[in-house]
């Protein structure tokens, strides 16, 4: 050390509080333990906490989990002998005569090949008070005799593990489980299959080895989602997003471009209000058209949307239902105006559908039950919900009691005209068909997702830096054949990755749907792979299936080395395509047709009234951005019909499985 060095450091220990010696002692006995003030503990810790162990020694002490979990098990037994836990839907408490009598028979490590249909269901995994394929699954197991009575209360007790979880509402052609069982009959697969509803089958299993576990030896999967092809039409021109989508391109100098990736839609949603909206409504008079014209055209702020008839004869509607908007005349109307009786069921029956999810099907069940004026102020309500799904109960109450209470009060007519108009939006929607030019777009955007990516964007609760949320995807392809079913054609998309992080798949979907729909630049996908943080909207449930899990690298090694029989599905092939078409499939578009579910969705994305989606226009990004600081907001909020619906199950160490 210099000269000067030693100078500047004999300085700075004599600066130390309490002169040169204090500043040694203070770093000595910061680092030294005081070993008068009990074993072990550091400063500021409790008389008796154990020592921190160094990663090495911390190795050596590996944990007796045997014990960990008999212990485990014979607490849970007495939690359930004595009263204080009921038992899971999915598990059979027999008395220990019953465990006695049963003849002992051998356990084989098997790797179970299923397929379902997951609508009814809460999802494949395990819940304890809640209907799901793996519930259904272990009791059937149980009844045919392939678990042990005594095995019968705990899945764990047969090693129990899934290749895939699906959550709710998702199909699977081909999953796979492996657990032990007892399969020394040669029907048992036939015996489990009679204790199985139509919508859940095992094809069949094979032995394994001993160690062999669905999820940690599975090499990759492969989904399949469905969708109808008007699901990339672009929004209506009237609707929130499809106004902030022209006056961005308008504003970043980008209509040219932005109308050059429209060319095949271009003037689809002004042939439709001119051809067949506009005759409806003019088959009404002025005050009612004008509550139709509102229900259809929301406004935003102050700034009337265009609307296709060009009567305005009267505007004493429109103007009664513009003055309530703001925040101060709702609640003055709401205090003075509005019927209390009518409010309250208008509040309840909207809170009745959320807390059920119900489907459109059961909302029409749950509208008999009222009166008729009644009920058509409730399919008002419910009509002004899905134009702005972020406006709160109450203020739909007010504003559909307004809509109401016109000159004529004539309400079926005004029933009689939503139900018309919805019925000619949806069947335009239904006739549309993709053009090749669209199609070759929809395939182009799908490669980019192809190879090693960062989809913290496209999950729940991953950061940008979290490892786990890169992904490989060995290939995202749309069949370039759509079909056509029930007048509503479809296209088939199928995704192969190595493993999907929880919605993933629904929000590749979702994000390619928006970016191709509104006509945005497709580089905003591999924007989304960025550190930023944007909010994508999962496609719906309905159209997602999983195909099935690939076991190659397991499957080599099987017969070669173990003597064991290849996992696959190939096997089982007419079976399984013969249920797909039956339970999935039929299933998948009897449900569109009944309930709308994709119009629906994207009727709700295009006119979800906040900045969140702003990304797909020509500001990028840094619209989205802008506008969540604007509004002092970190990230802007998200209607739960868009972003997640609520779960129970967790991403369990970055590894939760699409659904």
């Amino acid at each position: 050390m210099d000269q000067a060095s030693a100078s500047q450091t004999s300085e700075l220990r004599d600066s130390l509080p309490g002169g040169a010696g204090a500043g040694t002692e203070q770093f000595h006995s910061k680092s030294v333990p005081d070993k008068s003030r009990g074993p072990g503990r550091g400063r500021g810790g409790p008389p008796n906490k154990k020592r921190d162990m160094g990663r090495s020694e911390w190795s050596k002490t590996k944990p007796d989990k045997r014990r960990q979990n008999d212990d485990q098990q014979a607490a849970k037994r007495q939690r359930i002998d004595r009263g204080d836990a009921p038992l899971p839907v999915y598990a059979t408490q027999f008395s220990k005569d019953d465990i006695a009598a049963e003849e002992r028979r051998p356990k084989k490590k098997v790797a179970v090949l299923i397929g379902y249909s997951g609508t009814g269901y809460r999802g494949m995994q395990f819940a304890h008070d809640q209907k799901t394929i793996e519930g259904d699954l272990f009791k059937a197991f149980v009844a045919a005799g392939a678990i042990s009575k005594a095995n019968a209360d705990d899945p764990k007790k047969s090693s129990f593990v899934r290749c895939a979880r699906t959550d709710k509402g998702v199909h699977a052609a081909g999953n796979v489980i492996s657990l032990k069982l007892i399969v020394g009959d040669e029907d048992t697969v036939q015996k489990i299959n009679e204790h199985l509803s139509p919508q859940i089958r095992v094809w069949g299993y094979e032995r394994t080895i001993n160690s062999f576990s669905a999820y940690q030896l599975v090499d990759s999967r492969i989904y399949e989602y469905l969708i109808p092809t008007h699901s990339f039409l672009p929004p209506h021109p009237s609707s929130y997003l499809g106004q902030r989508i022209a006056e961005s391109a308008r504003e970043n100098d980008d209509e040219e471009r932005w109308r050059s990736r429209q060319d095949e839609v271009e003037g689809f949603w002004e042939r439709v209000d001119e051809e067949h909206i506009t005759q409806i409504l003019e088959s009404y008079d002025a005050d009612s058209r004008n509550v139709l014209e509102r229900a259809l055209y929301p406004k935003e702020g102050n700034a009337a949307a265009p609307a296709p008839s060009q009567n305005r004869e009267s505007n004493a509607v429109g103007e009664e239902l513009e003055s309530i908007r703001s925040h101060e005349a709702t609640e003055a109307f709401l205090n003075n105006g509005v019927n209390e009786n009518n409010r309250r069921k208008i509040e309840e029956f909207l809170d009745r559908i959320d807390k059920e999810d119900a489907s459109e099907t059961q909302v029409k069940l749950m509208l008999e039950d009222y009166d008729n004026d009644t009920r058509v102020l409730l399919e008002t309500a419910l009509l002004l919900r899905e134009q702005e799904p972020s406006r709160s109960a109450a203020s739909l109450a007010c504003e559909a009691q307004s809509s109401l209470t016109t000159k004529d009060k004539n309400l079926p007519t005004i029933a009689e005209g939503i139900r018309k108009l919805r019925a000619a939006y949806i069947a335009a929607k239904r006739s549309y068909r993709i053009s090749p030019a669209r199609l070759e777009r929809v395939r182009s955007c799908l490669a980019m997702y192809e190879g090693t990516r960062n989809f913290h964007n496209f999950t729940v609760e991953k950061k940008f830096r979290d490892p786990s949320a890169k992904r490989v995807i060995k290939s995202f392809i749309v069949n370039p054949k759509p079909i056509l079913i029930n007048g509503t054609e479809w296209l088939s998309l199928k995704v192969h990755g190595q493993s999907f992080m929880m919605h993933q798949i629904r929000k590749m979907v979702g994000m390619v749907a928006l970016v191709i729909r509104c006509g945005c630049d497709p580089k905003r996908i591999a924007e989304a792979y960025g550190e930023e943080s944007i909010s994508i909207p999962k496609a719906p449930s309905l159209g997602l299936l999983l195909e099935r899990p690939v076991f190659d690298s397991y499957n080599k090694r099987a017969k070669s080395e173990h003597g064991k029989e290849a996992i696959d599905f190939s096997k089982y092939e007419s079976e399984m395509e013969e249920f797909k078409q039956r339970e999935i499939y039929e299933r998948i578009y009897r449900d569109e047709e009944k309930n709308n579910i994709f119009g629906n969705f994207f009727n709700h994305v295009d006119n979800f009234a906040s900045e969140a989606f702003l990304f797909v226009t020509s500001g990028g990004i840094t619209a989205t951005k802008a506008a969540s600081r604007n509004s002092g907001d970190k990230d802007a909020s998200i209607d739960p019909a868009l972003e997640s619906e609520p779960e129970n199950e967790t991403v369990r160490n970055g590894e939760g499985e699409e659904g």
